[in-house]
C-alpha cells in the first residue's frame, strides 16, 4: 500500500460535535451526507471535501470553516 500522503491539515468536527453535544448520526442526517463519508471527514482520512458539504456542515454546526479545518505547517504528528 502507498504511503500516506502528509499534509499539514487538521479536522475538528470531533471537538465541534461534542460541544454541540450532537452526534455523527445526527449531524449526517441534518446534512444529507453519510455518517461514512463523515467519519472519514472527522478521523483526518478525507483527502478532500466539496464547498457546498462543507456549506452544508457549517450551517448545522452554526460554525466558520475555520472552526472546523486548521493548517499546522509543521504536518501531522508521527504515527
Amino acid at each position: 500500500m502507498a504511503e500516506e500522503e502528509l499534509h499539514g491539515i487538521q479536522i475538528h468536527l470531533d471537538r465541534i460535535l461534542a460541544e454541540r453535544g450532537m452526534t455523527l448520526t445526527e449531524l449526517s442526517a441534518q446534512v444529507g451526507i453519510t455518517v461514512v463519508n463523515l467519519s472519514v471527514l472527522k478521523n483526518g482520512r478525507a483527502k478532500a471535501i466539496r464547498f457546498s458539504t462543507l456549506s452544508r456542515i457549517c450551517d448545522v454546526l452554526g460554525c466558520q470553516p475555520g472552526d472546523l479545518i486548521t493548517h499546522d505547517p509543521a504536518g501531522p504528528p508521527p504515527s
